[in-house]
This record gives C-alpha cells, structure tokens and sequence, in this order.
C-alpha cells in the first residue's frame, strides 16, 4: 500500500499537512508494509528537506500512490481517477460551493475519506483540528481587546513560531476585571480553555458567574443546557437536544447581561435555537462587547458574526443598533473575531496534533482489516462513481436538486 501526502493547492495557501517528518517516520517503522511519499511543495510549514533528510521519496509526480492524503480540498484538475483522497472536502453538509467537487470525485472513481467523517461507533469525531482553533481564536480575542482598549499589544499568532510561543506572549499582559464565557464543551472548546488557564483566569461556576461581580477575571463554561431550555419548561436532556432541538429555546440572555467577552465555542446544529438575536444584542442590559467565535456560523447563532474575518484582517465591529459592520473598535460596537480557518496560524504544532490523530485511527484501519469500522464508516464514495449508503443523503445535491 503506497500512501502520498501531497501537495496544498488551494487559496489562500495553508501550510498544515497531515504528518510531520518524525510522525511520518514514526508511521513507517510501525507499518513496514506501507509505502510512504511526500509531493514536493514550497509553501508546507515543514520543508521537502525535512522529509527527504529522513530518507521519504520527495516528488512532483505521486501519481503511482494508492491513498492520497492531504488537508484542504483538492482542486478538481489535480484530482487523480480512482484513487483514495483523504482531505475535508467540505461537502457533508451540501454547501453549493463544493458540488461540483463532489460530482467530480464521483465521475474520476475516486474514494473520499472526509477528515470530518472519521468517527467513533457513535458518531464522534476522532480527528481534527478543533483543539488549536480553540487556542488560536481565545488568543485572537485578548488580542483584540488589547488593540481595542490600548492595554496591549499582542502580537499575530503567524508571527509566532509555536504555540510555547503563543503562551508566552500571554504571560507578558495583565487582563482587566471582565467576565468571560465559553460555550461548548468539545475539542474547540477545552483549546479556548487552555488559553484561559494559562493565563491564571478563575473559573467559577453558573450560578456565581450569573449572580455576582468580582474584582478579578473569570470565566465560566457553559454547555447546551445551561444557554438552551425546553419549551414546556420541562428539564432539558442533552443527547435528546442533539437529536431533535426543535422543542428548545434560548436561554442566553441571562449570560449576555453578564459577559464581556464571549467566546463561541459549541458545536450548532441545524433547528437549534439561536444563542442571541439581532434583537436580544438591542437590548440595553445586552452587555458582550467583544466575541470569538471559534464556531464562525454566519448570519446565525451568534448575531454578530455577519461574515468570517480573515488572518490579515481578523476584526470587525458589528453595531447592534444599525445591524451594521463598523470599526472594531468603534464606540457602542460589540468586537468581533470570526477567523474561519484559525488553525492555520499555527501549522506546525496542529500538524503536530492532526498526525498523531491520524497515526492512531487511521492508518491502523488499512492493516487489521479494519476492524473498528473506521474506513467503513468514513468512506463517502465508491470506485464505481456512487455514493455509499451512509452518504446517500446527498444525492439531491450531487443531483443538483439542493
């Protein structure tokens, strides 16, 4: 079995790739019966060198490999017939802008392996890059209430070599009394937590948080059912919300009136209630004026986020009153942060982590037989150009139906 890591094509460039040299090699001595090639590439956050120096064939042709695997999409003249593609297509959810690469994939034979589809027996996710969007996003919102309010200046996360780097840049600041909430209890979320740990902010609990001032910063972490509640006003069950959220409403408004910073860092479904409103942000007790959010869902739980910032540009300002973008640092506006590729201001340590992900789920799955079901569970598409049954809900959008 021949595997490739191949080459980054698409824009704006993202340095990440799957395996670093040493967990590359690390995969090679576990597996001698695998194969493995690295495409040349002049913009990887690891050099050809690098790879070469550790005695893997660097090439411009990875044309003889069986599985090809890589981070961002593909662009649909590089795609190879009938191989195995590793790489978020991001497809899953029918976004119109990537039909045509789907489409593409199932003409060429091609099998698909979503990063997004390996999942556990129950449906969670195995790998990622949710830990340093986490870090990266809570980092860029001190960054921006730093900027904004002149307290201090942190600098870029891409300027940085390292997320030991990263940490140090935050022991260098002191932070004012703000109250600060983070929603979401998976991998996004516990990065962000990182941050705040690191930096010797107080957690404290729901209640406290909701009813009491402090003379110092905390936060508090709040999952689904402290900022989502049942219609009927019956206590709410979580893994229920997650199947059917339609009979829940939004509970955020209690938390708003007590946050200054919010960091968004939960996983929203489709029918879930949205945390706050354009109106609710109208309210005069309404009092979050800055936000990161890490989960970057545009024009809806989070009404401020009106469209992603990028990495030269990360901030904006939404003013609640006008529904309009603004300055970030506008009077009267809430501070916005909505970088929706973070991770990619820290390749080499979210490298570092998305292979040690993939050396232990993934590559394991092609030697046993797969006998977890990883690969069975991930596949999307068949060497004869259908879809699998699990993925057959997208038809309609290969159909161009939705």
């Amino acid at each position: 079995m021949k595997f490739a890591i191949i080459k980054e094509r698409k824009n704006p460039p993202d340095r990440r790739v799957v395996f670093s040299p040493e967990k590359l090699a690390e995969a090679r001595a576990q597996f001698p019966n695998a194969e493995f090639m690295v495409e040349s590439s002049d913009i990887r956050i690891f050099p050809d060198i690098a790879y070469a120096d550790l005695g893997f064939k660097v090439t411009d042709d990875v044309s003889d490999a069986d599985v090809m695997i890589g981070v961002k999409e593909v662009p649909i003249d590089h795609l190879i017939p009938n191989k195995k593609y590793f790489y978020f297509s991001h497809t899953i959810k029918k976004q119109p802008y990537n039909r045509k690469l789907l489409q593409a994939m199932l003409d060429k034979g091609i099998e698909m392996y979503d990063h997004e589809t390996i999942v556990k027996r129950s449906g969670a996710r195995l790998i990622g890059f949710g830990r340093y969007a986490g870090l990266v996003g809570a980092y860029n919102g001190f960054r921006a209430l730093g900027l904004r309010d002149g307290l201090f200046n942190l600098p870029k996360v891409e300027s940085l070599s390292d997320l030991d780097a990263v940490k140090a840049e935050l022991d260098k600041i002191i932070l004012p009394n703000i109250k600060i909430l983070l929603t979401g209890t998976g991998k996004v979320a516990y990065g962000a937590k990182e941050i705040l740990d690191h930096l010797g902010i107080k957690q404290v609990s729901d209640a406290l948080y909701l009813t009491s001032e402090f003379t110092e910063p905390v936060y508090c972490m709040a999952d689904v059912m402290e900022y989502a509640k049942r219609k009927d006003g019956k206590v709410g069950e979580k893994y229920a919300f997650y199947k059917d959220p339609s009979g829940y409403e939004s509970n955020f408004m209690p938390y708003a009136k007590q946050t200054d910073y919010f960091i968004a860092g939960h996983f929203y479904g489709d029918g879930a209630p949205y945390l706050f409103t354009r109106q609710d942000a109208k309210h005069p007790d309404f009092r979050i004026n800055l936000v990161a959010d890490v989960s970057c869902d545009i024009d809806g739980p989070v009404a401020s986020t009106i469209r992603p910032s990028t990495i030269a540009d990360p901030f904006y300002g939404y003013n609640p009153q006008t529904e309009a973008e603004v300055a970030f640092n506008a009077n009267d506006a809430i501070t916005v942060m909505a970088v929706d590729n973070l991770p990619c201001e820290l390749p080499k340590d979210a490298s570092e982590g998305f292979g040690d992900a993939f050396l232990e789920h993934v590559i394991p799955a092609f030697f046993n037989d797969d006998k977890d079901g990883i690969l069975q569970r991930a596949k999307m598409t068949t060497s004869d150009g259908k879809l699998t049954k699990r993925y057959n809900y997208l038809q309609d959008y290969v159909d161009g139906k939705e």
